[in-house]
């Protein structure tokens, strides 16, 4: 998988911002596919043990508590696995975008984090599954999203491993920060 190259001092960025592969191969699929199953399980783990306070501590200056990082994985990836079945089942769907930020600042992302790791790990269980009996033909359907254009599902997935790598490094990043 290709991350361009941020330095790892940006709290934002901890592994790189997300970069497409120029030549996509079948290893940097079954990589990303691998990455999406076990997500659910690294993010347990990275909150594992944090008290109400530490669960509603920024995972940087200005950015979302570790909380909300919780339940918008939850909210991105219910999303994401959605929008797969639609590019898998219709020709070129159109996908709106999401002002995740105002997600953020609903009422059920301060409620318990348990409700959206249950969430991740069936979903996750259901995508790594739609993932891996998906043909060659399937992976080059595309969608085409409200804000970024023509996505193909093998790029998508690799954006989704990335972003699952991404948030449980904001926590695990904030915890060795911190002492936690």
């Amino acid at each position: 998988m290709s991350e361009s190259n941020v330095s790892q001092t940006d709290p934002r960025y901890p592994i790189g911002r997300f970069s497409a592969p120029e030549n996509l191969t079948a290893d940097d699929l079954r990589h990303a596919i691998v990455t999406i199953s076990e997500m659910p399980e690294q993010l347990r783990e990275a909150v594992r043990s944090l008290n109400e306070e530490q669960l509603d501590t920024p995972y940087r200056e200005g950015g979302w508590t570790v909380r909300q990082l919780v339940h918008h994985l939850g909210d991105s990836h219910i999303a994401a696995f959605h929008r797969v079945c639609r590019a898998l089942t219709e020709d070129e769907p159109l996908i709106q975008g999401y002002k995740e930020a105002a997600f953020a600042e609903l009422p059920d992302h301060r409620m318990p984090i348990e409700w959206s790791l249950d969430l991740l790990e069936g979903l996750h269980a259901r995508w790594f599954a739609l993932l891996n009996s998906m043909s060659e033909a399937q992976w080059k359907r595309t969608w085409n999203h409200s804000e970024r254009g023509l996505q193909r599902l093998d790029a998508v997935t690799m954006l989704y491993a990335w972003h699952s790598r991404h948030h449980v490094a904001h926590i695990t990043h904030l915890r060795a920060q911190r002492g936690w």
